[in-house]
């Protein structure tokens, strides 16, 4: 008698790359979309935008297999051969961008700040979700290392009950030296605030919760400014925490990255993230060196006489495309899935900006 051979299990095939389309390729598009995309085999970089003859180059070199348009409107041509696409666009271009990506059926990924003015995210929000796309903004320094080392901080208690967190980005860049932001104002989506200060503003807000703006102080110290390069923000979360923010481009001497005061001791960190160098010099994400900060740059935890030096954890960029590679297969915008970053924390930075601009404006 003669067995049949057994049938071998089925293999589920696995899911077909996300077809992905980048939108300029200036810092944004050059330094964090494209190598974290190319870096994750979950997608494939399609396609890119870009008008500049040295980007259009350096585009070609670094992703031979893309595709090379002028204009993210072309990319929108190829709309039925893409999935996703990523808006690494000026700022007063993200709202009109998105709505025609949404509208033609792409997911979309937007570039912080998610668009100008808060009302126009809530549309985009609502634009979404009626169309069942995925939509997320590209707030990355959810991932930067010293974030996360906050972040497991307030997560084990060892700073008690904190009442003050104190947040800077400040940078020696005395001249205005991109196209855009040298013509852009703040109706346009330029100035500091809306730059830095919205990686600031999400990240007190991740920490603390909801918040209303107190205090804003706005100015313009560059030759050539035409919005702001000098800010300040203090919020007041309903969590009853203070927060201070601070973001300027012509700082020569900069404060603490982060420090926080809590009834069980503070924390106090110097130092920026090395994701962005890291990328911009060529590495890869997938680099054991990757988001790994020297020691030197640890920050101190304890109290003045009893500190002890807290190593920073390793940055993490890649996750977002991870949690929306898993957030795109499982169903998208129909999946249980959390979205790498929900539009809806992008509407409420908005509108603390648009509170720190109100503010700034009834002081001068």
């Amino acid at each position: 008698m003669t067995s049949e051979p057994a049938r071998s299990a089925s293999v589920p095939a696995a899911p077909a790359a996300i077809r992905t389309a980048v939108a300029g390729f200036g810092l944004s598009g050059s330094v964090f979309h494209a190598p974290l995309i190319a870096a994750n085999p979950a997608f494939r970089l399609a396609a890119i935008a870009t008008s500049d003859p040295g980007r259009k180059a350096a585009a070609a070199a670094a992703h031979p297999d893309a595709r090379l348009v002028d204009t993210p409107a072309a990319l929108l041509d190829l709309a039925e051969g893409l999935d996703l696409i990523v808006l690494g666009t000026p700022p007063a271009m993200h709202y009109p961008l998105a709505k025609a990506a949404l509208e033609a059926g792409l997911d979309v990924v937007v570039d912080k700040p998610f668009t100008v003015r808060s009302d126009e995210g809530k549309e985009l929000v609502e634009l979404a979700a009626r169309l069942g796309r995925v939509l997320s903004v590209f707030h990355n320094r959810r991932w930067d290392g010293d974030f996360l080392t906050v972040r497991g901080l307030l997560e084990s208690g060892a700073l008690g009950a904190v009442s003050r967190f104190e947040s800077r980005f400040e940078r020696w860049s005395p001249a205005v030296t991109k196209a855009w932001k040298a013509a852009a104002t703040a109706g346009d989506g330029g100035g500091v605030l809306f730059d830095l200060g919205t990686h600031l503003l999400d990240q007190a807000l991740q920490l603390f919760g909801p918040a209303t703006v107190t205090h804003a102080e706005l100015a313009a110290r560059r030759d050539g400014e035409r919005a702001d390069d000098d800010a300040f923000v203090a919020l007041r979360h309903e969590s009853g925490v203070t927060s201070h923010l601070a973001m300027n481009l012509l700082c020569a001497q900069q404060g603490p990255r982060f420090r926080l005061l809590g009834s069980g001791g503070g924390f106090t960190k110097h130092g920026v993230d090395p994701q962005e160098p890291y990328l911009a010099a060529g590495g890869s994400p997938l680099d054991a060196a990757y988001g790994v900060e020297d020691t030197a740059w640890a920050g101190q935890l304890g109290r003045d006489g009893h500190l002890d030096r807290l190593p920073t954890e390793r940055g993490a960029y890649p996750e977002f495309y991870r949690l929306l590679a898993e957030k795109i297969a499982d169903g998208g915008a129909s999946s249980a899935l959390p979205l790498p970053v929900n539009p809806a924390d992008a509407v409420e930075v908005l509108t603390l900006i648009e509170q720190a601009r109100e503010l700034a404006v009834k002081r001068a």
